[in-house]
């Protein structure tokens, strides 16, 4: 059996999703996978995420082992994955 990717999530989105967690296991072979599980746990939570293009919004970072990735990057069995917003400032 695969071991879920471990993925941590931004304050934000609790404050978004109540009910969610800040680490959640999924299984997923990609970062699209990580998207669409999320979505099927807290409804709405990919369109925070992802655009309609469908690519990762702009103002959101997803590093898996800590290089920056897209939905399309491939995931190993027990990848941690955090997603995290984008903070701008001057």
């Amino acid at each position: 059996m695969r071991a879920p990717a471990v993925v941590r999530l931004p304050a934000l989105l609790k404050a978004l999703f109540p009910d969610s967690e800040r680490v959640v296991k999924i299984e997923a072979e990609t970062v699209e996978d990580v998207m669409n599980g999320l979505e099927a746990r807290w409804p709405g939570m990919r369109d925070r995420l992802c655009d309609t293009t469908p690519a990762i919004r702009r103002h959101i970072n997803v590093f898996v082992e800590g290089e920056r990735a897209r939905l399309d990057t491939r995931l190993e069995p027990g990848a941690d994955v955090f997603i995290l917003t984008a903070i701008s400032g001057g």
